[in-house]
């Protein structure tokens, strides 16, 4: 490994700090172009959605979904005894899922590329250098990639109580026996959902509404699927004290117990311990503080990407996807000096559960509130030919559109909602007119029929109005 043990200051093009998916993929595509690049990661390649995030709690809810299936199968005429829940099988699938996973994000594949892969804790000394176990680096410029930990409240009692959060979550060797779980966003949502599936006893703890970030109509369709796989959902209430157990206090007096204590209540940027003072970066709590370009408004030899990254003040955004959408940015403007912003017009996410819910772009919420005077176009699922085929009719599409009807978001919830996100994307960022939705055809049939059924349904009071009733009447007597 070039340059380890040596005390002299070695000189990279580039020094990327953090190998998750950002850095992982600035560093490929810099080290196959043939720059000097350093990647220096203090634990394991891969970051957080390999290891801790996406990929072991998709293979975890890919286990309950499976016994999901098992018990409804009844409703189409296929009878199964209750599923036998094998927990070291379902571990055994979640470690074996990171383990396909990780050669791709290994120190000796990025090593292969040409990049020089330090593992350690980087910290600025200088604008223009850090120190890595003794070793001081220096680069023309640096993109600090190192990403996000799960935030933890300040409630009484709960430093004192022993607790889970999305990094620990996955070691469990025993399969708990009922699971509180403080937060009701996506990640707790996923795991509610997951362990109620897998036989746990599950209670979930929101002190606002479940899917708090996420359309209201949708958000209650999808507490009322958990409500009915017995997942107790207590919304509206905040806790006021963790106690041991652990016992959640809740505000109106109530406790409640359980074997296990999982808190997922968000994440926060991981800013601390960068030296970032040393090298002039301004930051806060919220992450690196950048122009859209990504770039710190501080330092110009210094850019931020994904969990880290708060380009304008609007907020870092806890997604692997966004990360990287970052890593596409930086490679154009470090690598090529293109012009390249970020815009989160049509940023999707995805809560995915069974049915997902996915929003892409703006809710009616944001746009409001942005001033676009909103309307809706919705189409129930409960009028798409696929879903009542296959005996899931639940849920909705809904389009948002401003004042000018153009598209500026969407809500889904459905089974596979994330997979039908595409065609919305591009017709938010090229700014297609909504007769493209509409005049769009879909195979049939699919659920994606109800997205081009909810943007026609735009067009239908124009189209069997009066004034086209009578030019159709007024063609009719033409030869």
């Amino acid at each position: 490994m070039a340059g380890v043990g040596r005390r002299e200051l070695e000189r990279f093009d580039l020094l990327v700090v953090g190998a998750g998916a950002a850095g992982l993929s600035v560093t490929s595509v810099a080290a196959r172009l043939g720059l000097r690049v350093a990647l220096i990661e203090r634990g394991r390649m891969g970051g957080d959605c390999l290891n801790t995030g996406c990929v072991p709690s998709k293979a975890l809810l890919a286990a309950a979904h499976a016994a999901m299936a098992a018990r409804e199968a009844a409703r189409f005429g296929v009878k199964l005894p209750e599923p036998e829940i094998d927990w070291a099988g379902v571990r055994a699938h979640v470690r074996g899922a990171i383990a396909a996973l990780e050669p791709a994000d290994s120190a000796a594949r990025y090593r292969a590329l040409g990049a020089t892969v330090i593992a350690g804790e980087a910290r600025f000394v200088a604008p223009d250098a850090v120190v890595v176990d003794g070793q001081r680096l220096g680069a023309r410029r640096f993109v600090v990639a190192a990403g996000g930990r799960p935030a933890v409240p300040p409630i009484p009692g709960l430093d004192q109580v022993a607790h889970l959060t999305s990094d620990t979550l996955f070691d469990l060797e025993d399969r708990p026996d009922h699971l509180l779980i403080l937060g009701g966003g996506p990640i707790g949502l996923e795991m509610a959902q997951a362990h109620a599936a897998l036989g746990c006893r599950v209670s979930l703890v929101e002190a606002a509404r479940v899917g708090l970030r996420e359309d209201p109509v949708l958000a209650a369709g999808l507490a009322a699927r958990l409500a009915g796989q017995g997942v107790a959902l207590h919304e509206g209430v905040g806790v006021v004290e963790v106690a041991p157990g652990p016992t959640l206090v809740l505000a109106d007096g109530r406790r409640i117990g359980g074997s296990h204590l999982l808190v997922a209540v968000g994440r926060a940027a991981n800013v601390g311990g960068l030296g970032l003072e040393a090298a002039g970066v301004r930051h806060s709590p919220r992450g690196i503080a950048t122009d859209r370009g990504l770039r710190s408004l501080t330092n110009r030899r210094v850019f931020a990407a994904g969990d880290i990254a708060d380009p304008e003040g609007i907020g870092p955004r806890f997604f692997t996807h966004v990360g990287g959408y970052h890593a596409g940015i930086l490679i154009r403007r470090i690598l090529f000096r293109l012009p390249a912003r970020v815009d989160y017009a049509a940023l999707p996410r995805v809560i995915y559960t069974d049915p997902e819910l996915a929003q892409i772009g703006m809710t009616e919420a944001e746009a409001r509130a942005a001033g676009l005077d909103p309307r809706l176009a919705d189409w129930p699922l409960a009028e798409n030919d696929r879903a009542v085929a296959e005996g899931r009719s639940e849920g909705l599409v809904r389009l948002v559109l401003d004042r000018r009807g153009r598209l500026v978001g969407a809500g889904i919830l459905a089974p596979g909602a994330g997979e039908m996100l595409g065609g919305l994307g591009l017709a938010i960022s090229r700014r297609l007119p909504l007769s493209a939705l509409a005049g769009a055809i879909a195979a049939y049939p699919t659920r994606a029929e109800a997205i081009k059924r909810a943007a026609g349904g735009v067009f239908a009071p124009r189209l069997f109005g009066p004034r086209t009733r009578r030019l159709v009447a007024l063609l009719a007597h033409l030869p």
